[in-house]
C-alpha cells in the first residue's frame, strides 16, 4: 500500500512538472494565454495515436505509448497551427483555442470509433485515457526519461527567448535571436513534455493552463521565473488533485484528470471573461 502511494506520488510529480512547464512554453511561443496541451488538442492527438498503436500493434507499455504519443502530439500541433493561420482572423487567442477544440473533437470521435470496434483496445485504453496516476509503477518513468530530460532541457532554456518574443518577433530578430530555430527547439521541448506526460498518465487537461497563470501572478512576467515556478507548482496541483480524488470518493476514487478538469474549467471561463472575448 505504501509503495503504491509512493509510486503514484512520484508519477504525479513528474507529470505535473512536465505539463506545467509545457503550458508556459506554449503560452509564451503563441503569445496566447489560453494555450495549453489539453485545450490545443495536443493531448487528444497523442491519445488518438496511442489508440491506433494499441489497435494495430497491441501496445500495452508506456515505452510503446510514448512513441505514438510523440507522433500524435507533433501532428496535432502542426495541424492546429495551420488551422489558426488559415482562419480569417489571425493571431487571436480564441481562434487557436477553437482550432484546438476542433482537432480535439475530431480526435475524440476517431478514438471512440476505433474503441467501439475493438473491445480489446477499449479494455487497455479505458483506464489510461481518463488521466490517472493510480495503478502504475514508478519504474515506468524510466521508459520516458530520455524524452523528459531533453524536453525539460529545451523548455527551461527557452526562458530568455520567450521574454524577447513577448515583445514581438521583429524586435527579437533585431536583438540577434534566431527566432525560427529557437521557436522550433522550444516547441520541440513542449511537445516532448506533453507526449511523455500523456504516455505516463493519460491526457490530463488544464494543468498547463492554470499553473502558468498562477505562477505569473506570484513571480511576475519574467518567463525564466515562470518556468522554474511552474516546475514546482505543476507537481503540487497534480498530486493535490490525486489526493482530493482519493478522499472525496473513498473507498473508491476520482481520477486526477477529472479533478483537474473540475478545477481548470471554471478557471478557463474566468480567464476568457477577463479577456473580454466571447
Amino acid at each position: 500500500m505504501v509503495d503504491a502511494r509512493i509510486d503514484r506520488t512520484l508519477i504525479g510529480l513528474v507529470v505535473g512538472a512536465a505539463v506545467g512547464v509545457c503550458g508556459v512554453v506554449l503560452q509564451g511561443l503563441t503569445r496566447n494565454p489560453l494555450a495549453e496541451p489539453g485545450i490545443l488538442g495536443i493531448n487528444a492527438g497523442a491519445a488518438l495515436a496511442v489508440v491506433v498503436g494499441i489497435k494495430l500493434f497491441a501496445l500495452s507499455t508506456v515505452g510503446g505509448y510514448v512513441w505514438f504519443a510523440l507522433l500524435g502530439a507533433c501532428v496535432t500541433a502542426v495541424v492546429v497551427q495551420l488551422l489558426a493561420l488559415l482562419a480569417p482572423v489571425r493571431a487571436q487567442p480564441v481562434t487557436m483555442a477553437l482550432a484546438g477544440a476542433a482537432v480535439m473533437a475530431t480526435s475524440t470521435s476517431l478514438v471512440g470509433a476505433i474503441l467501439v470496434a475493438d473491445q480489446g483496445a477499449l479494455d487497455v485504453f479505458r483506464f489510461w485515457q481518463v488521466g490517472s496516476v493510480a495503478g502504475r509503477d514508478a519504474s515506468i518513468i524510466s521508459d520516458v526519461a530520455p524524452f523528459l530530460v531533453v524536453g525539460f532541457a529545451l523548455a527551461l532554456a527557452s526562458g530568455s527567448l520567450l521574454n524577447v518574443i513577448a515583445l514581438g518577433d521583429d524586435l527579437a530578430r533585431g536583438l540577434g535571436q534566431r527566432v525560427v530555430v529557437h521557436r522550433l527547439l522550444s516547441a520541440a521541448g513542449a511537445i516532448l513534455l506533453a507526449a511523455s506526460a500523456t504516455a505516463l498518465a493519460g491526457p490530463i487537461a488544464f494543468v498547463g493552463l492554470v499553473v502558468p497563470h498562477v505562477v505569473r501572478a506570484l513571480v511576475g512576467p519574467d518567463h525564466r521565473r515562470i518556468l522554474l515556478g511552474s516546475l514546482f507548482a505543476g507537481p503540487v496541483l497534480v498530486v493535490a488533485a490525486d489526493t482530493i480524488g482519493r478522499l472525496v470518493a473513498a473507498p473508491s476514487e476520482v481520477q486526477a484528470g477529472i479533478v483537474c478538469a473540475v478545477i481548470g474549467a471554471p478557471f478557463l471561463v474566468a480567464l476568457v471573461r477577463r479577456m473580454n472575448v466571447a
